[in-house]
């Protein structure tokens, strides 16, 4: 389940936006003001953000300006009532992917998001592994001959980072990075678990382990 940040200060919009997410299967998270989406984004990684320009505290340019600074590349959309040129390219160059207009068409947000994930190699499909098992990205769902195999959610986390970086090294700081937030403690010795798990069931040598570098996977 793709996990999606909001910053929005008009709380009717903002449940609506929340509950039509919610019902396309997105895990949501909603703040008020800029101050209170910090605070969010430092416990949890999010997939995606749409943040609302004009909302108290720090704004949502100022907001995604501080995000970026600290290397934060979250695909991030804009919702916004300003029509000036100005005001979007500064919202651009501060580093959004995209913006969408007040008032907002919820479907037309939804092939954006779908859109953005996609560019940002997060599928909505699901991926065959081999003649046995797919995965369902949208869900986070290993499937063997169509049936759920119940995969733990870190397990599954992790199933899901190898198959978006296919062919690509993943290094222990990248598995870090998408399973823990940065207040929360991890060991090497839970990554070698997980990725035991994964081996168990998909095979030895689905996961490739390159000594001091890092794992890959090829299918």
């Amino acid at each position: 389940m793709y996990k999606i940040l909001v910053l929005e200060d008009d709380e009717l919009f903002c449940e609506t936006l929340e509950d039509f997410l919610d019902d396309e299967g997105f895990e949501v998270d909603v703040a008020n003001d800029g101050e209170q989406c910090l605070e969010l984004n430092f416990y949890k990684n999010y997939d995606l953000y749409i943040f609302d320009i004009n909302v108290p505290k720090i704004n949502g340019l100022d907001l995604l300006s501080q995000l970026r600074d600290s290397d934060d590349l979250t695909p991030t959309i804009f919702l916004t009532s300003y029509k000036d040129k100005d005001t979007l390219h500064q919202g651009f160059k501060n580093g959004c992917d995209d913006y969408i207009k007040k008032p907002v068409d919820l479907d037309e947000l939804l092939f954006r998001i779908k859109a953005l994930l996609k560019r940002n190699k997060k599928s909505f499909e699901t991926i065959k592994l081999n003649s046995e098992f797919s995965f369902d990205h949208q869900n986070k769902r290993l499937l063997q001959n169509g049936k759920d195999v119940n995969l733990p959610m870190k397990v599954a986390e992790l199933l899901q980072l190898f198959i978006e970086q296919k062919n690509q090294i993943v290094t222990k700081e990248m598995i870090a990075s998408r399973l823990w937030s940065i207040d929360e403690e991890y060991s090497e010795g839970s990554i070698r678990v997980y990725i035991n798990n994964i081996k168990k069931i998909l095979g030895k040598d689905f996961i490739l382990n390159l000594k001091g570098i890092g794992y890959k996977v090829e299918f």
